[in-house]
């Protein structure tokens, strides 16, 4: 007998692997089609063509064979097969296979992956494309599926937008806005939303509200929501420079401690200042809030003020703006300043929303805008990273001061009467 060469081997393993996606789709459904028939097997307690008059159990049972129904696709993650359910009739109650239930075509992995798309940017008109090519043709999927999965998101958006909040403690929270083409008319709408902290150092969304634009009566009604829920506001709010936010708090918060984004103030007062001094005076901006004292932080800030005073006026006025809202930081936790300084922690999941309202273009109405970019947060919500240092989250909570981010407890010793020095609590 002659022996195979290699190129013949290589040959047929080229084959094997150009058809093993087609050989493990026919497996499957071979395998799947059986299941089915030894699901109706067992309910009648027959095989197939055995006549009801030989089989003598206690109670016999009722119901016979009647053919099959229409060939059916099924998807799953490695294709989709086609298959025909047996039907059974003369039944008191209709047959309903827990193999396949009746209205069951896609596997739950398949049905996870339509909102995973969908959230991550892949546009309506493009799905039938792309899961034709994903799942095989024949995968019973549709754009009109995206349909039913918005319906879905808004109706579990408006049960959230409901939940009591009253057990959450919520250390500090950070709020923005973020602007996208919804309705009929040419303006954004602003999607105003706040990510808290939880005592556990987790981070969650608490509010994802449509607003008109950022003004102060719109942060006012999110801010009213969130107390109506029973939300015990945090000591800290940290949000850029809009006024609406910061008037909003101070009539119902004002107790509240407020920071501003160093990045948007950066930001500003660069763009005050002519291109060919920006890369120096950057420089000299981007080192204050890494001050290790707020003592130094405003020291290097004068040093700006007198270097560009007679140059660039501008400049120095959009710096001094609001600066108390700068340095606010210093009095928490150093461990967690690296959290205060911006408004990154609720900016940077904006990144996956705009994936999805950049394949949209423009939202049909702006509360399905506001459910699905609700989901998108709660999709990213699920990778954050806990704050630093967790552990002190109580204390902050609890209203213990800090000073240049060490923390300042006071406790009388016993015994010699002398209240004991300030402690620092790491």
């Amino acid at each position: 007998m002659r022996e195979r060469t290699s190129t013949e081997t290589v040959e047929s393993s080229a084959v094997c692997y150009d058809t093993l996606e087609q050989w493990a789709r026919e497996h499957i459904q071979i395998q799947l089609q059986t299941l089915l028939e030894e699901e109706v097997t067992t309910f009648l307690g027959r095989v197939r063509h055995e006549r009801r008059s030989t089989v003598t159990p206690v109670d016999p049972p009722v119901g016979s064979r009647n053919g099959y129904g229409k060939p059916r696709h099924f998807s799953m993650m490695n294709g989709t097969v086609t298959v025909r359910r047996p039907r059974v009739r003369d039944l008191a109650e209709r047959f309903e296979s827990k193999i396949l239930p009746l209205f069951k075509r896609r596997t739950t992995e398949v049905g996870m992956l339509l909102p995973e798309l969908y959230l991550h940017g892949l546009s309506t008109g493009d799905f039938e494309m792309v899961l034709r090519g994903l799942l095989g043709e024949g995968a019973p999927l549709s754009a009109s599926s995206i349909q039913r999965l918005k319906a879905r998101f808004e109706l579990e958006y408006e049960t959230w937008s409901k939940q009591d909040l009253s057990d959450l403690e919520v250390g500090y929270w950070w709020a923005d806005g973020l602007y996208v083409k919804a309705g009929i008319t040419d303006r954004k709408s602003a999607l105003l939303t706040i990510v808290g902290a939880l005592a556990t150092g987790e981070k969650i969304v608490v509010a994802c509200e449509s607003g008109e634009r950022e003004s102060k009566d719109s942060w006012l009604t999110v801010l009213r929501r969130l107390r109506e829920r029973g939300l015990k506001f945090p000591r800290l709010t940290v949000a850029d420079g809009h006024l609406g936010i910061w008037a909003a708090l101070g009539e119902i918060h004002p107790t509240g401690k407020e920071q501003r984004c160093w990045n948007h103030k950066l930001t500003n007062v660069l763009d005050a200042l002519p291109k060919k001094a920006q890369a120096t005076a950057g420089e000299r901006l981007k080192a204050m809030p890494y001050a290790d004292t707020q003592a130094e932080c405003e020291r290097q800030r004068d040093a700006f003020v007198r270097r560009y005073r007679k140059t660039d006026p501008k400049a120095v006025d959009t710096l001094l703006r609001d600066w108390d809202r700068m340095v606010t930081f210093y009095a928490f936790p150093k461990e967690h300043w690296i959290h205060l300084r911006t408004t990154n922690i609720v900016e940077s999941p904006f990144a996956s929303v705009r994936l999805r309202t950049n394949a949209s273009r423009r939202y049909k109405r702006v509360e399905g805008a506001q459910a699905i970019i609700w989901k998108i947060l709660q999709v990213a919500e699920q990778a954050w990273r806990k704050l630093n240092a967790p552990a002190l989250l109580p204390l902050v909570a609890s209203g213990v001061p800090c000073k240049d981010g060490r923390m300042i407890r006071s406790s009388s010793v016993t015994g010699n009467g002398n209240d004991q020095a300030e402690r620092t609590a790491a």
